[in-house]
């Protein structure tokens, strides 16, 4: 019984970029096997893709965490800081050019 569960749980990590037709497929062929049902086994295809795309989501934002401090620390500005600047540079243009419009028709 362990060399079932065994290899219930390597298919299972292997599942994980299955399309959904082909865990079907794999959880049918398992279940055959294992002496198990097909819906058993298919939750726990779907269980560890949730499990394994959960921690490849919060990896990659960690990394995305790590990567940005390490820019800033080099002193280099990331997309959105740079965009963010923009933004501000245009609407003081947009200041000064209303206020150099107010000054020259004599406005307050």
């Amino acid at each position: 019984m362990d060399e079932r569960v065994r290899e219930l749980a390597l298919a299972a990590v292997g599942a994980v970029a299955l399309t959904a037709e082909r865990a079907d497929d794999l959880a049918e062929s398992l279940a055959a096997r294992g002496g198990l049902t097909k819906e058993d086994v298919r939750g726990w295809i779907d269980d560890a893709s949730v499990r394994w795309r959960g921690d490849a989501v919060r990896l990659s934002e960690r990394a995305g965490v790590t990567l940005h401090g390490v820019l800033h620390e080099l002193g280099l500005v990331t997309r959105d800081d740079w965009d963010d600047l923009e933004l501000r540079i245009a609407q003081l243009e947009h200041r000064v050019k209303l206020i150099e419009q107010s000054a020259a028709t004599g406005g307050s």
